[in-house]
């Protein structure tokens, strides 16, 4: 049996390069390649030894694939690191971040002795000097690293460093992350849209997220995509990761030519990833290529080429300090440059070594002025990537969205609701429908500036809806432009989050992704992260850089889902996401009133966390009358933990409920019992963690007491670890109910039969508190 692939149909297109046929370079031009390789790759290994961290393999065999793009292919501006209009490279193999650090540098210093005048300020530099600060804490007290004030380069990439915008290195994140830059910016600018190389290894190939990535890449029409696969068929472990003709892979059976292809890529095929013409070759003719597919280059190459370590044992390791191998590793550079590296005696003191560190790279400096017409043409390329980037200026399409309009001052007001979020007192609705009903309303606002998707679950979550007045079906740029809905590859949770990310990383738009609450909560634990992390970086060379939010939509929360059965339906989601994350990266969003969702949406929109998690349930729930049954407004839950319903006097009792399904119980079928019994209770409802923490001291105190704590018992329909916070006594513990609080997961059925199978409905709801109120 054979199997062949129609590539015609497909509109795909395979190029294998011949590599007797690629043109030779001009003699200028492959000298200054050649000198720049051999600076970078002894930079790298100067590195590490110093260092003894990092991965030197993957950083020199990626290495000439870089220089021949930064220096001959993007279009950029070096003077603007935030150009968001520039070709980007992005590291998604987060490991060769040595190599990033490496070649960033090599650059600076280029520019710096060839067109000084067009360096930006040093904040936004990455100079030899910074060096000093790789894999270092912001807290090093080293002579060096302060007389320089070095930057602390992170173990992978982050923002921090200039023209990174992602974090990466986190099992495929970046591909997806990078993805996401991709249909932003082709959202953006359409035909004009920058072009997003990303830079990978076979291993960071095998994540999952990395093949539904390229999926929604493909599906997509992201044809400013080029994806660069350093193929060294080395791993930490492996020597042989992917199949290779007839030779079985050790993780899996495809090659990498294979794999972009089968999901729709364009693939053009590198036989020797060193050979400086092959890879121009393959640059440009992928740059050429138009058929509106993204395009992959498998680079054949080799792990540690001329390092002296070779294959998997140079992915995180190197020559150890000062040693014979270093040593050797260093003759190339001295030999070709006549230029010698110091030696390094004596003890070793952290001050020490780094003056050893910074001599080494005094030796790097050297080289660029010892030769300076190689320098200055090295450099003459920098200066015509920002001269052709600057006579082709890229600019919006027409009708772009224009997400600046949501920050405008009061565009939006959690006390101030649209027509299509009021809702009628009895009428049914969801949370999830009010959640989408509010993002519409900002996707409106904006002209367009939320792109949703869902892992098949469009209209199940009804993230549909979101797009309402925007053309049906999922966005393609050519095909379905004005469509507000992206294709995230299927059921891939994984990678939509990711992608998500990405599309808000540029200010430009909202990216919101939705599945059930159970696995997208977990799921999406690293993208928020990493996003997060991104974030928080940038500001520390753009102070007050505001956070770029995306949205995760954890649906069908909750107890409720019963039906689906206790893998769907189930309370750990929370735990996940509320309380989790640093400082103002994470808003997690708890409604119980579908009226509480405009209020809660507009608020954390307008306080712009890097997350929003919003946990909404299915069911569909009646409207109250709040005021009538002596609740407080739903604008209340903008403070994140509120009074819902205030004693008179000192109250019998102290309630805090969180979840949606145990606040309806409460409201329904506890509350008429009180007010007959007449039982004065403080009852608290917790809507938002991360809102109630951002209110100061005094305001939080004022809401919710440690005395009020310290008698407490609550009611939440997420897990016991959510609730310790607010129920200090050990009597307030006891007597709170959580849906696993019987020791066992729950059964399936509808959600109030699950209710009272976790002791969490109206009856035991009412007997646990006339229980606590009696001091039982």
């Amino acid at each position: 049996m054979s199997f062949s692939l129609n590539l015609k149909d497909r509109g795909t297109e395979y190029i294998s390069l011949d590599p007797n046929a690629s043109s030779t370079l001009p003699a200028l031009d492959a000298d200054s390649l050649e000198f720049l390789d051999i600076c970078y790759r002894t930079l790298c290994a100067v590195m590490f030894n110093h260092l003894s961290s990092g991965h030197p393999g993957g950083s020199v065999s990626s290495g000439r694939i870089v220089e021949s793009l930064i220096y001959r292919q993007m279009q950029y501006d070096i003077s603007n690191p935030m150009d968001r209009s520039a070709d980007i490279i992005s590291y998604s193999a987060g490991h060769k971040t040595l190599g990033l650090y490496a070649m960033w540098a090599c650059r600076n210093e280029i520019v710096q002795q060839s067109h000084k005048d067009l360096l930006p300020q040093v904040s936004q530099q990455l100079r030899l000097e910074d060096l000093l600060g790789f894999r270092k804490n912001p807290t090093t007290k080293t002579p060096l690293f302060l007389q320089f004030n070095a930057k602390p380069l992170d173990g992978h990439p982050t923002p921090q460093t200039p023209f990174v915008w992602l974090s990466t290195g986190v099992s495929g994140v970046g591909v997806a992350a990078s993805t996401g830059l991709a249909l932003t910016l082709k959202d953006m600018y359409g035909e004009d849209a920058p072009m997003v190389h990303i830079l990978e290894g076979e291993g960071g190939m095998t994540p999952g997220r990395v093949a539904e990535s390229l999926a929604a890449a493909a599906s997509s029409g992201l044809d400013n995509i080029i994806f660069h696969l350093d193929w060294n068929q080395a791993s930490i472990d492996s020597e042989a990761v992917t199949r290779e003709g007839k030779t079985a892979g050790d993780y899996v059976q495809w090659d990498p030519c294979e794999l972009l292809f089968v999901q729709g890529f364009n693939v053009i095929y590198v036989p020797d990833g060193f050979n400086f013409a092959q890879i121009r070759e393959a640059q440009e003719k992928a740059k050429a290529l138009n058929n509106g597919r993204p395009t992959g280059i498998v680079y054949r190459t080799i792990k540690g080429w001329k390092y002296g370590i070779e294959g998997a044992k140079s992915h995180g390791a190197g020559h150890k300090f000062y040693s014979e191998e270093y040593q050797q590793a260093l003759q190339p550079f001295e030999q070709k440059l006549g230029l010698t590296f110091p030696r390094f005696e004596g003890e070793k003191t952290p001050e020490r070594v780094e003056k050893a560190y910074y001599d080494s790279l005094m030796i790097i400096r050297k080289a660029f002025e010892s030769n300076p017409a190689l320098t200055r043409h090295l450099g003459d390329w920098v200066a015509d990537c920002k001269q052709r980037h600057e006579a082709s200026p890229r600019r919006f399409r027409k009708d772009a969205p224009e997400l600046d309009k949501l920050y405008q001052d009061k565009a939006i007001s959690p006390t101030q609701r649209p027509a299509s979020c009021t809702y009628d007192i009895g009428s049914p609705q969801t949370l999830r429908a009010c959640l989408a009903h509010s993002l519409n309303h900002v996707n409106r606002l904006t002209n367009g500036a939320v792109l949703s998707a869902a892992a098949d679950l469009y209209g199940s979550t009804n993230i549909s809806s979101i797009s309402d007045g925007f053309a049906p079906g999922f966005w393609h740029p050519t095909k379905n432009p004005e469509a507000r809905l992206f294709s995230a590859g299927g059921i891939a949770e994984d990678a939509m989050g990711g992608i998500c990310s990405g599309i808000s990383t540029m200010g430009y738009q909202i990216g919101v992704g939705s599945s059930y609450g159970a696995f997208i909560a977990p799921l999406n634990t690293i993208c928020a992260k990493t996003h997060g992390i991104g974030q928080q970086s940038l500001r520390h060379r753009l102070p007050g850089e505001p956070n770029k939010t995306f949205v995760i939509v954890c649906g069908h929360a909750g107890v409720k889902t019963g039906e689906d059965g206790p893998t769907h339906a189930e309370p750990q989601a929370l735990q996940v996401l509320q309380e989790n994350f640093p400082g103002d990266v994470m808003i997690s969003l708890t409604p119980w009133d579908p009226n509480e969702l405009w209020p809660l949406t507009a608020e954390s929109l307008i306080q712009r966390p890097a997350v929003i998690a919003a946990f909404v349930t299915r069911p569909s729930e009646i409207i109250l009358d709040r005021k009538a049954l002596g609740l407080a407004s739903a604008e209340h839950s903008v403070k994140g933990v509120y009074k819902l319903m205030e004693s008179n006097g000192t109250p019998d009792a102290t309630i805090v409920y969180q979840g949606s399904e145990v606040a309806y119980a409460f409201a329904t079928g506890v509350l008429p019992r009180l007010k007959e019994k007449g039982i004065n209770l403080d009852v608290y409802y917790i809507s938002s963690v991360e809102l109630f923490d951002r209110l100061n001291e005094q305001e939080k105190k004022q809401i919710f007491p440690y005395s009020s704590a310290a008698s407490a018992m609550m009611i939440t329909g997420f897990t016991a670890a959510t609730t310790y916070r607010w129920t200090m006594s050990e009597r307030g513990r006891e007597h709170t109910l959580y849906p696993w609080k019987k020791g066992e997961f729950l059964g399936s059925g509808p959600g109030d039969a699950c209710l009272e199978q976790a002791g969490m409905h109206a009856e035991a709801q009412w007997d646990v508190i006339q229980s606590f109120v009696a001091g039982k």
